[in-house]
């Protein structure tokens, strides 16, 4: 099981170009923080969907990863999402995840989207990732 350094090395190294900060990881969970600045924004002062999207896919690879190892290809293979109220345009948005299902093949979760400060669900998207062959044979015993 890595270390939440080492993912957050991980997460540097392949992904420079996310804003996403690791939180906390923990058993089938993980938090991930994003900072909200103006090219995060759309109009009328509200953090971007795709933003949003972005960080409930980067929670969810977190939390898989901090159970299976970093295994770079464990992909996502769908991503549903439900916007259920405006962000603050001016607060970081935090994405708190869930494993539900960690199987040799499929990983399931779920993230609450949240602006910093704020006790009200943005938004909330379920994922599923696909775990590739090679961590499988890896580490069989995964359920």
């Amino acid at each position: 099981m890595p270390k939440k350094q080492e993912i957050a090395d991980f997460l540097a190294r392949e992904f420079p170009q996310t804003k996403c900060s690791i939180e906390d990881v923990g058993h089938y969970t993980a938090t991930i923080r994003h900072e909200v600045g103006h090219a995060e924004l759309r109009p009328g002062g509200t953090v971007a969907g795709p933003v949003l999207m972005a960080v409930a896919d980067v929670a969810l690879y977190v939390a898989i990863l901090h159970e299976i190892g970093i295994v770079p290809l464990t992909v996502t293979t769908n991503l549903n999402i439900n916007f259920m109220r405006k962000p603050a345009g001016d607060a970081a948005i935090i994405g708190v995840c869930k494993l539900l299902k960690l199987g040799r093949t499929l990983a399931v979760g779920e993230v609450s989207l949240y602006s910093e400060g704020s006790e009200q669900v943005v938004a909330h998207a379920v994922g599923t990732y696909a775990i590739p062959s090679d961590a499988r044979r890896a580490r069989p015993s995964l359920h």
